[in-house]
């Protein structure tokens, strides 16, 4: 068995974490609709997790990490209540890497972010973000650490939790730790649906 330590990321995890997210996006119906080439998008996208990490997600305290004898093996991006929206300063600061990742489909990078945004619930909650493990440790329990590791502490507040599953297939997943669908966001020019999941405390 092996063993999984789930502890909070620090700066010098950044670019362990962004290419484990990286690896585990390569293949996401949203990402490959948003950034349809495959090399491009292989390219970008660790970057992409990078810079959102350093400019929003470190400073909300919420980023954890799992992490095996061999290192950063998947990792799980939460905003706290309340710190959902990311400030200008923050946009600005992620904005390179924005557009290294959406290059020529800006348009749809947007829509992607607009109709997440207007989907976005109103009542304080726990935001996953991101959640993510490396392709060749997926099964072996480091999702499941990471999620149990931040629903262990929403429950202890009694808070609730919300997700946008981007890959149909991870639906009855996040199922399985009390989320539950509440809609659909579709996509515009034929593009793959997000699904909004929140989880109630226990």
């Amino acid at each position: 068995m092996v063993s999984i330590d789930v502890r909070p990321a620090r700066k010098p995890d950044i670019p362990a974490l962004a290419r484990v997210l990286g690896r585990a996006f390569q293949d996401d119906p949203v990402m490959a609709w948003v950034q349809p080439d495959a090399e491009r998008r292989k390219a970008a996208l660790p970057g992409l997790f990078g810079a959102l990490a350093r400019h929003h997600f470190l400073a909300g305290r919420a980023t954890e990490v799992a992490v095996s004898q061999d290192g950063v093996a998947g990792a799980a991006l939460w905003d706290p209540p309340g710190r959902w929206q990311q400030s200008p300063r923050e946009q600005l600061a992620m904005l390179p890497a924005v557009l290294r990742a959406f290059r020529g489909r800006l348009a749809a990078g947007r829509a992607v972010t607009d109709l997440m945004k207007a989907n976005h619930p109103e009542e304080p909650h726990w935001y996953l973000a991101v959640i993510g493990s490396d392709p060749t440790v997926r099964g072996g329990g480091f999702g499941r650490a990471l999620m149990q590791s931040r629903l262990d502490r929403c429950d202890a507040e009694y808070a609730p939790a919300y997700l946008e599953s981007s890959n149909p297939a991870n639906v009855p997943y996040y199922e399985r730790f009390g989320f539950e669908v509440t809609g659909e966001i579709v996509l515009p020019e034929g593009g793959p649906s997000l699904w909004p999941m929140w989880r109630a405390p226990r």
